[in-house]
């Protein structure tokens, strides 16, 4: 019995009560805008709810271990990880053109899904283990671990899971000392790169030219965003569909369950990537602010949490977990909004989908036990 009421009090104690009482609301708040975008109670309903359930249930199981056994595994999941990856250009399931799962007989599972967290805590161990020694031979190194995930999920193709799990790693090595001087100069590569594609944008949309670098698809979304009345019915349909949605709930919003574009299905993909265009149809600009202060709130914690961290592991994958959900949020809304070309990125805790959920779960479940942890003192 005392053994049992001991488990009870550390698994209680396991839980960061700010991050998850952020997680509850976010947690209500998807289950309301799911409701109404998929217009009842159906199976996509139901599913989401056990898909937060389950979530939930992984976050608190990872939040039971102390960063320091979290380590020890560190190598065998990025290397685990990694192996599935290329397992995946052998032998992977193709579907709509793209080659992203492993089918295993039971189930198609998605290996990608799971470098957006292997990736930033292998180089977290990697930056902890160097800590008394960096040199600059390290972040070539960290650069290499970094890129070989990278080019391995582009060549399926996913771009958006590519470019999630090239920031998590990036923010990594840039909180564990990159030189922000270094990064100036592709900074305004950057800058010019856009500039050019703007300008010269008539002549890089013709059909069959060849932009090498992208594959036709990409090339058409960037297209697309340049200007999506090129193709309205087509490529440019989910762009301006999103804006038309967002427009159109104002500053109030139409009202729960009144959205028009929603309930008439102009709204493509409306429990995934674009339920924030539901969202913001029915509950208008006051109802967007809200949200992002909710989101706000959920990256505060975050960096609470980072400068809080009693290690340097803990200290860099708090912060990379934390500019994530940064990075989720900023790319799913401007792709929405037609300020960024359509990536297939979901917004976190609001869009349907039971592994994007999980993978959330286990990032929150790490800021829990990071933001627990307190290193044994050495015996005397």
């Amino acid at each position: 019995m005392n053994r049992i009421m001991h488990f009870v009090v550390y698994a209680f104690k396991a839980i960061d009560w700010p991050l998850f009482i952020i997680l509850l609301l976010f947690a209500g708040l998807g289950m309301l805008v799911m409701h109404s975008a998929v217009g009842g109670y159906d199976g996509r309903f139901i599913g989401q709810a056990r898909n937060f359930l389950i979530a939930f249930c992984v976050m608190w199981f990872v939040a039971l271990f102390p960063p320091s056994k979290i380590m020890k595994i560190v190598i065998p999941f990025y290397v685990l990880g990694c192996l599935l990856l290329l397992a995946v250009l052998l032998f992977g399931y193709t579907s709509k053109g793209a080659t992203r799962w492993l089918d295993v007989g039971f189930a198609r599972i998605q290996p990608s899904e799971m470098m957006k967290l292997c990736v930033p805590m292998m180089l977290a161990w990697y930056f902890d283990k160097h800590r008394s020694d960096l040199r600059i031979q390290d972040f070539f190194i960290a650069g290499v671990l970094l890129a070989i995930p990278f080019f391995l999920i582009i060549k399926q193709p996913d771009l958006g899971t590519a470019l999630l799990v090239f920031a998590t790693g990036f923010f990594v090595i840039y909180f564990a000392g990159l030189s922000f001087k270094l990064l100036t100069p592709i900074f305004i590569f950057g800058l010019i790169f856009i500039g050019l594609v703007i300008h010269f944008e008539p002549m890089l949309c013709e059909p069959g030219f060849d932009w090498v670098i992208l594959h036709e698809y990409q090339k058409t979304r960037v297209c697309t965003l340049l200007d999506p009345t090129s193709d309205p019915l087509g490529k440019g349909f989910h762009t301006i569909q999103g804006m038309i949605a967002i427009g159109s709930g104002g500053v109030y919003g139409k009202g729960y369950l009144q959205g028009t574009q929603t309930h008439l299905d102009f709204i493509p993909e409306q429990t995934t990537d674009f339920i924030f265009a539901v969202f913001a149809e029915e509950f208008g600009l006051y109802g967007s602010i809200f949200l992002l202060i909710l989101y706000t709130l959920l990256l505060a914690r975050c960096f609470v949490i980072t400068m809080k961290a009693k290690t340097q592991f803990g200290a860099l994958l708090a912060g990379a977990l934390g500019m994530m959900f940064f990075f989720y949020v900023f790319v799913n809304m401007g792709m929405v909004m037609g300020i960024l070309p359509i990536v297939g990125v979901p917004l976190p805790f609001m869009s349907y989908g039971g592994t994007a959920l999980v993978t959330l779960g286990i990032a929150a479940g790490l800021l829990m036990s990071i933001s627990n942890y307190t290193p044994s003192k050495p015996s005397s």
